[in-house]
């Protein structure tokens, strides 16, 4: 009732944000537009500090790149302290989460890392003519079609793909060291590696190895509470053509936090 009556003060809480799951554009994963409004509200329920809890194992740049700037922006423009709080991993994409927190928090068994770009899929050549189906593809301009799967390997595809990935990494560095700036040690850590707890904040990736509730009672007081928010899902989703999409992004997920051996 406290927080109700207008001339009694309330507790000080913490506005946690939980940002699970591999990061894309559409189906259950994290999105900026899935993400938007808990966001939005966990910055306007004008709390001491946003808390971020991290187990994500990457995805989609521009999501990660999207979320991770809304965060920053609410952040400065409401003068709000932002700290994350990695669980099992924050790799790839999920690292760059991360850093949209001004100190970052780990277990002494989170994974950190993986600073770097992939992309990966079949080679399905002569699948076509073994069930004796015909792939009929015409395309305006002559790199339409690239990296056809049905199609053998190009070189010029091949090259034109890696040129996009280096662009790509250029981009993710450049995030993480101006993010960073003043905290990375002197070595490569842009090489795809990762970092296990306290070898993650050797390196400069990480800051402290602690649980968000402790940490953020020593910083706070023992009266600070905490609210939650986090990305909802329509309850319409879990009905039709969601429910396949959900399974298939099951299994993607799945695999993503298995290159991690989680």
């Amino acid at each position: 009732m406290k927080r109700w009556i207008p001339f009694l003060k309330s507790d000080p809480h913490v506005a946690v944000v939980r940002l699970q799951g591999t990061i894309a554009a559409s189906g259950r994963s994290l999105n900026d537009r899935g993400l938007a409004n808990s966001i939005e509200k966990a910055f306007r329920s004008k709390p001491k500090a946003v808390a971020l809890e991290i187990s994500s194992p990457g995805g989609s740049p521009v999501q990660s790149s999207l979320i991770a700037a809304r965060i920053r922006r609410l952040a400065d423009e409401k003068d709000i302290p932002v700290f994350a709080f990695v669980e099992d991993v924050a790799a790839s994409g999920g690292y760059w989460l991360a850093t949209a927190a001004d100190e970052i928090y780990v277990d002494r068994g989170s994974i950190v890392g993986s600073i770097g770009v992939i992309s990966a899929g079949f080679g399905l050549t002569g699948t076509m003519e073994k069930i004796g189906a015909e792939r009929r593809v015409y395309t305006a301009g002559k790199s339409k079609s690239m990296l056809d799967p049905f199609q053998a390997e190009k070189p010029a595809d091949v090259k034109r793909l890696k040129g996009l990935l280096d662009d790509m990494h250029v981009y993710f560095k450049d995030h993480v060291n101006a993010r960073r700036a003043g905290k990375l040690a002197e070595q490569d850590l842009f090489t795809g590696d990762i970092w296990v707890g306290e070898k993650s904040i050797d390196v400069g990736l990480a800051d402290h190895v602690g649980h968000l509730v402790p940490a953020m009672k020593d910083r706070f007081g023992d009266k600070v509470k905490f609210r939650r928010f986090g990305q909802k899902k329509p309850f319409l989703s879990r009905f039709g053509m969601q429910i396949v999409d959900d399974a298939v992004s099951g299994i993607e997920e799945r695999a993503a936090y298995a290159r991690f051996g989680l």
